[in-house]
């Protein structure tokens, strides 16, 4: 029994360091206490993360493709059609190719010929409009 009771006063002897530590706001403890303090640190620790988390800009709903390329047209309303251009390695030749696509794309910001646009892949808006400019990267010089 007298065994115990030097059990019973370490451990009282760990839990007191444990809660001076985690009042001082220090998180490390003294090697003995490494057993019982894990639970009171994880405390410490989510709620620095609450504090240092950031609110995003804009969602966009998970990762949607996005491309950046050149407005070539812009006579529909809100609607304007964008050249994105992409070099591939040609498999045989191992060359560098130019390949383009054109995509239409909603316009709200009032992009115009000539633009420099990132556009970001969206729900079906029309028949053949996928497509939303988020932003206009570079204005065209006149």
């Amino acid at each position: 029994m007298a065994k115990k009771k030097k059990e019973d006063t370490t451990v009282e002897e760990i839990q007191a360091e444990t809660t001076e530590t985690v009042e001082e706001g220090v998180e490390t403890a003294a090697p003995e206490a490494t057993e019982e303090k894990p639970k009171k640190t994880k405390k410490v620790k989510a709620e620095d993360k609450v504090e240092t988390v950031e609110p995003k800009k804009e969602s966009h709903g998970g990762n949607r493709a996005q491309r950046v390329g050149v407005v070539t047209s812009d006579k529909m309303t809100k609607t304007v059609v964008v050249r994105v251009d992409r070099l591939i390695k040609h498999p045989k030749y191992r060359r560098y190719v130019r390949r383009k696509k054109q995509f239409m794309a909603h316009d709200e910001m009032g992009a115009s010929i000539g633009d420099k646009v990132r556009i970001v892949e969206t729900r079906p808006l029309s028949a053949r409009k996928r497509w939303r400019v988020v932003e206009i990267v570079q204005k065209a010089e006149k």
